[in-house]
């Protein structure tokens, strides 16, 4: 979810009984299956991409200055993109994406075209990407050099044609319900409003849902591509946009000349998505108690407990207070998680958590309900949030066939929950509303290595908790020629954005040479946050 708290992450963790920051995990391909009917479909969307893609070509963009609340400073410029609703009738209803760009910094010969960039989510907006270069983002200087700097919405996110599940006051009020249930009757109320939340999906938003999949993402990418009057695509994916990119290089191989992916989705039809996020339940306690032994090392700062074990005696013991009597009156167990899944999810939010933590147990609980409690004020923030979990809902629930018994979802979460409580009731809510999607679920795409795509480059953490390590790893087997970066003993959520040589020039060399290492390569961690 994004709001004022949760920008970190590129998606939103937040069903309709808690407001939790989504996981960037996401999305899934709907793709050829043995039936006739299904490879038809295939074969009249592949076509319809490509009536889609010619049309852009001769259209163009027409660049202009950024509306003014969009927030993008000269000399960024926007503009849209108008691509079919179904590609399977690409003449019929179109919806338009906002992307943006930042020309290349270098020379004319310096220039090697555009780089397009997503985020994840799914619901992330890639808006920002061209700010890199305004706000002088030391580690892409010299990608800045050769590429023009591209930005898009996705499909229902932000500018593009937005979707909607819900009030966005009242998705964002709180304190939502504790998402660790206590009874039958907690598990029944979280079921009516899981189911509620998928509703309201389909009354808000009907028309888009059947057509919010990651296949029709990629469509959409291929279609910006032909925009931008590149003949073929350098990409940037994290997190959920790793499951794009391969998405994308199965549908579209012979289109890619560069890809970047880093923090990877497992793209396995087995893992989209039920089992994906299910194993995110167990990285995610992981990566928690990597920051409970960093909090402890650090105690003389933080003063919770010189042990992972006090520390966490200190988590249970605010979580505890939270649940008897809200702080503040807003903040109880499910916002306090929404909050503190920032420090397993990135290295940044390791000293920011603590410190609000460490402020409340000296006395200051302000502190902890300015950071953890919704701003009803913020209307703008709050519709955005809104915004990013009802499009991580849809594509995730859309993509691919999701469990309808409860029993399954009630075993594998009561199992799961004996030793990975931090997230997984939590994640369970998020999600139950494909329990009862109100269209029809695709099957993912079977991604693969097809004619023409080049090696693509590989980048992922160890201890990643939101896209764990066994997903860089399918995806390396899946894509022939693939090169893979493992940043060894760290865990932050999306790597090539952060300050580490071994990862940093590669990134670069690639991107500026198209040449990989001839292995795959392991790097040291980048440097541990200091108090």
């Amino acid at each position: 979810m994004r709001d004022k708290r949760a920008t970190r992450r590129a998606a939103a963790f937040g069903s309709a009984g808690v407001l939790v920051t989504a996981t960037l995990i996401a999305g899934a391909v709907a793709a050829p299956t043995a039936s006739a009917d299904a490879r038809h479909g295939q074969d009249r969307e592949a076509r319809g991409a490509t009536i889609a893609a010619a049309k852009a070509a001769k259209t163009g963009i027409d660049w202009q200055d950024c509306p003014a609340d969009w927030g993008l400073e000269k000399p960024i410029q926007c503009g849209y993109v108008t691509v079919p609703l179904d590609y399977a009738k690409p003449y019929g209803k179109q919806i338009k994406l906002a992307v943006d760009r930042i020309g290349n910094t270098g020379t004319k010969e310096e220039r090697q075209g555009a780089l397009i960039y997503n985020p994840g989510g799914p619901g992330g907006s890639g808006l920002r990407f061209p700010r890199r270069v305004t706000t002088k983002a030391p580690v892409w200087v010299n990608t800045a050099k050769a590429y023009d700097f591209v930005g898009f919405d996705p499909r229902g996110v932000g500018h593009s044609t937005p979707i909607s599940c819900a009030d966005p006051q009242e998705f964002v009020k709180a304190p939502k319900m504790d998402p660790v249930p206590d009874s039958e009757a907690d598990k029944l109320a979280q079921r009516k409003l899981a189911r509620e939340y998928a509703d309201g999906c389909y009354e808000r938003s009907g028309e888009m849902l059947p057509h919010m999949t990651t296949p029709n993402t990629a469509r959409d990418l291929d279609v910006i591509r032909a925009a931008l009057g590149e003949k073929k695509l350098n990409y940037l994916g994290v997190s959920y946009g790793t499951y794009l990119g391969a998405v994308y290089g199965t549908l579209f191989p012979g289109h890619v000349r560069r890809m970047v992916v880093d923090s990877v989705v497992n793209p396995s039809r087995e893992k989209i998505w039920y089992e994906a996020n299910l194993d995110q339940n167990v990285a995610f306690e992981g990566r928690w108690k990597d920051w409970e032994d960093w909090v402890a090392a650090n105690d003389a700062t933080f003063h919770l407990g010189g042990t992972r074990a006090e520390v966490q005696s200190k988590w249970l013991e605010l979580r505890a207070t939270a649940k008897k009597s809200p702080i503040g009156g807003v903040v109880g167990p499910a916002e306090l998680t929404n909050f503190v899944l920032g420090a397993p999810y990135y290295d940044s939010s390791w000293v920011p958590v603590a410190t609000v933590l460490s402020e409340y147990f000296a006395g200051d609980t302000q502190a902890l309900v300015d950071a953890a409690a919704p701003d009803l004020t913020d209307t703008a923030g709050n519709a955005a949030s809104e915004n990013g979990n009802a499009v991580y809902t849809a594509v995730e629930c859309t993509d691919a066939k999701w469990p309808t018994s409860w029993r399954k979802w009630d075993r594998d979460n009561t199992r799961l929950h004996q030793d990975y409580p931090l997230l997984t009731w939590a994640n369970a809510w998020l999600n139950l509303p494909c329990a009862t999607w109100p269209v029809r679920q695709q099957t993912p795409v079977d991604v693969q290595t097809g004619k023409g795509l080049p090696g693509v480059l590989i980048v992922q953490s160890e201890g990643d908790a939101a896209t764990p390590y066994g997903g860089a790893v399918e995806l390396h087997k899946r894509f022939k020629g693939s090169r893979l970066i493992t940043e060894k003993d760290a865990g932050s959520h999306g790597v090539t954005g952060l300050v580490n040589p071994c990862v940093n020039e590669r990134v670069d060399t690639y991107l500026l040479t198209g040449k990989l290492d001839g292995a795959d390569v392991t790097c040291t961690p980048h440097a541990t946050p200091k108090p």
